[in-house]
């Protein structure tokens, strides 16, 4: 009784959290507190909670320093230009008659780049929502198309933090996970692409963002050169180069550009880079071109941490074990994939985060994966399927609330983001149908 009403008390916390927009270190630590005190009361010593704690958070220490590196990267791309000019030719290269077909296109393509769900819709995702404006067509299906397009990236890109999130707690390489993401997300891009594109020609859109690309075209010299920090990560990973040594040399061509190009002083890039990148107050683009730095990924890393804190908890105490017990039940890959799913959603309903997300539904599905006799690509590869897609359909989940409230509409954009909820379903038909071998994601 005590735990349902511990689930209770602490999904009300969340929610209220997300809801409000508050910092939700603080309704994780509450509910830790609350967590502790009924573990105490079961008869668990302090000290041996304390070590379950620890244990747990020492499983986010590896992916810490890339979060931090992430941020960074980002600050010093919008000084440079390379935000800038991907969203300038976003801008000017999109066609009318096939408005949101290409939001989703270059929502999708922007997001592998920058990596993160919240900064595509925070400077693509504002800026095709602008140039659409007055066009009459349903705001919804545009933010649907742009929301999904900002989780293509940030599910398999080598700058997402939550790829490399799951790197770290299945011990994984990146790499290999992003090449099986590719694999079980070719045919869901493909229909998504193709239900865009039917959306498209039944509602053109009037665009009328020329203004916009004026302005960033005055705010910042949009040489090509300007990609070259981007170009860098890409080829950098083709080679398969250890992820942080590629964010550094992009982070290092990116300052050199961000001083040589766009007139910035060393100080400045150092600023940008700790504190986020900011344009003077009067300029009309400063709630877009806006944001990154190591400090603006400090807060995620604590929620990191206390997450994994927890988790460790949940694992320690085995308080969950009525949960692994129900998924034990599962007698075939696709009965699993059924259960790792459901469980996904509860994570993602209950933790209202994408990183609880992943973290709870990691935490148990682990061992049923290991007595399957499945290795940790193919427990990383369904997590990235099923928790990471799955949070930005939960209303209340800010992996989603946080993209719909930037760009000014509500969780009726869910239906539209035909990406986030394909890749669970078409993965599931693929398991079933597929004869499992060797070296299948699968």
């Amino acid at each position: 009784m005590d735990l349902i009403l511990f689930l209770i008390i602490s999904f009300v916390l969340l929610l209220v959290s997300a809801i409000k927009g508050y910092f939700v270190l603080y309704p994780l630590l509450a509910s830790m507190a609350i967590f502790i005190a009924i573990l105490l009361r079961r008869g668990f010593q302090i000290n041996s909670l304390i070590k379950m704690a620890v244990a747990g958070s020492q499983k986010s220490f590896s992916v810490i320093g890339i979060l931090l590196l992430i941020g960074a990267v980002m600050a010093v791309w919008m000084a440079a230009g390379t935000v800038p000019v991907l969203v300038y030719w976003g801008i000017k290269l999109i066609s009318p008659q096939y408005f949101i077909f290409w939001a989703f296109i270059l929502t999708s393509t922007v997001s592998v780049l920058l990596g993160t769900s919240f900064g595509t819709a925070s400077t693509i995702g504002i800026a095709l929502t602008i140039a659409a404006k007055g066009s009459g067509v349903n705001p919804n299906t545009i933010a649907g198309a742009i929301i999904a397009g900002a989780y293509f990236g940030d599910r398999c890109s080598p700058m997402s933090s939550s790829a490399n999130l799951i790197a770290a707690i299945t011990r994984t390489d990146i790499y290999k996970n992003l090449k099986n993401m590719a694999v079980t997300a070719f045919y869901p891009l493909i229909v998504s692409s193709i239900l865009y594109l039917i959306l498209s020609l039944a509602n053109p859109v009037e665009v009328a963002g020329n203004n916009l690309a004026l302005e960033l075209g005055k705010a910042f010299n949009l040489n090509w050169i300007t990609l070259l920090p981007a170009l860098t990560i890409l080829i950098l990973c083709v080679l398969r180069v250890e992820v942080k040594i590629a964010m550094t040399v992009s982070l290092i061509a990116g300052s050199a550009i961000a001083i040589f190009v766009q007139g910035y002083s060393p100080l400045d890039i150092l600023q940008f880079a700790i504190a986020g990148f900011k344009l003077e107050s009067t300029s009309s683009l400063k709630d877009i071109v806006a944001g990154g730095g190591i400090l603006s990924m400090v807060k995620v890393s604590i929620i990191v941490i206390v997450s994994t804190a927890f988790a460790g908890l949940f694992a320690g105490t085995k308080t969950l074990e009525f949960i692994e017990l129900y998924l034990n039940k599962a007698r075939t890959r696709g009965d699993l994939f059924c259960g790792t799913t459901i469980i996904g959603i509860l994570s993602a309903a209950f933790g209202c985060t994408q990183t609880i997300a992943i973290l709870l539904t990691h935490q148990l599905v682990e061992e049923k994966y290991r007595k399957e006799g499945l290795d940790n690509y193919q427990l990383a590869v369904d997590l990235e399927n099923t928790a990471v897609v799955i949070s930005p359909l939960i209303p209340w989940n800010i992996a989603g609330l946080v993209p719909a409230t930037i760009l000014s509409v509500n969780a009726d954009f869910i239906p539209y983001a035909f990406y986030l909820y394909l890749i669970p379903l078409f993965n599931l038909i693929q398991i079933k149908l597929a004869k499992p071998h060797k070296n299948s994601p699968y």
